[in-house]
């Protein structure tokens, strides 16, 4: 009697494959999230232009054509088949305007979201980054995932105040000089 195949050895992500989610338009107040594409890119390099934008997020402003590589990119979706890619573009319901984007990398099985905004100069300071962060949050939410962080750097009091607003809490944890937040557990996720 001959012994039962051995099956060949899976990589770690097939273990944890997610399914393929589209990033949906969201829309609240004053804020129309649309999901990336290529062709933002033109309107957002000006957005994204301005040394100071960088100080605490580091980098500096891209190109055009870097602009254009990223977003084709990033509108393609995760290559690795454990991570989904979500990216907005913010937009103003009044005229459709682009000033920044949000961003979740969904992980660990769908349970764990890493979430991201970027204001562009021009129109920071008027709510617009926390505006688009709790669509997010409430579209991640909705979907069931229950851990939602976010890295700032500790001196970023306006990323900080964003991240209080959408409901994070600072955490005692530092990833490459930035503090972890982390919105506490839905009470049917304790």
């Amino acid at each position: 009697m001959g012994q039962a195949p051995v099956p060949a050895p899976r990589r770690a992500y097939d273990l944890y494959t997610l399914d393929t989610v589209r990033t949906p338009p969201l829309t609240a107040g004053r804020v129309h999230l649309t999901p990336l594409a290529e062709t933002d890119a033109a309107e957002m390099a000006e957005v994204l232009a301005g040394d100071a934008l960088y100080t605490f997020i580091g980098g500096s402003a891209p190109t055009l054509e870097q602009l254009r590589h990223r977003y084709a990119r990033q509108a393609a979706g995760s290559p690795d088949p454990r991570q989904e890619w979500h990216n907005w573009i913010i937009r103003t319901t009044a005229g459709g305007r682009a000033v920044g984007y949000v961003q979740a990398t969904v992980t660990e099985n769908g349970g764990r979201a890493e979430i991201a905004w970027v204001v562009g100069l021009a129109w920071q300071g008027r709510g617009y980054a926390a505006e688009s962060a709790r669509a997010m949050v409430a579209w991640l939410r909705s979907r069931g995932i229950v851990e939602i962080v976010a890295h700032i750097h500790p001196d970023h009091t306006a990323s900080a105040a964003v991240a209080r607003r959408v409901g994070l809490e600072p955490t005692d944890e530092f990833h490459h000089g930035e503090r972890l937040w982390r919105a506490p557990l839905p009470p049917d996720a304790a």
